[in-house]
């Protein structure tokens, strides 16, 4: 599926951006619980695109690319209570926010496309 090389590099770059993204939380602004709530979920969608790409079936596939998008909502919501509560600057949240997007609509067009309207 050509959509999954294009889902695949983006999910894991912007991973490594949370991973980043984590790691000055915790050092810097010292705020440990909501943001391995965004280490967990921000990670976790790379990890399910790539189990996706491995998938047996075009269900299993759609399914876990489901999986991943209901993951990439959740980092949405982090993103936005960490900007909201300070933690996270103007220019980070939309940094970080504007990456988290741009995955949410390309899964959102691949859940869409591979299980229909009826997930």
């Amino acid at each position: 599926m050509s959509e999954g090389n294009v889902v695949q590099e983006k999910s894991f770059a912007f991973a490594v951006r949370i991973v980043k993204a984590y790691k000055h939380l915790i050092s810097l602004k010292r705020e440990f619980v909501m943001s391995k709530q965004l280490l967990r979920s921000g990670t976790s969608i790379g990890a399910n695109v790539a189990e996706a790409l491995r998938g047996v079936s075009r269900r299993d596939f759609g399914n876990k690319m489901a999986i991943a998008l209901k993951e990439a909502s959740e980092t949405d919501y982090w993103l936005r209570l960490l900007h909201a509560t300070d933690y996270l600057s103007k220019q980070q949240f939309v940094s970080l926010h504007k990456d988290c997007s741009e995955v949410n609509r390309i899964l959102m067009a691949i859940v869409r496309k591979t299980l229909g309207d009826d997930e």
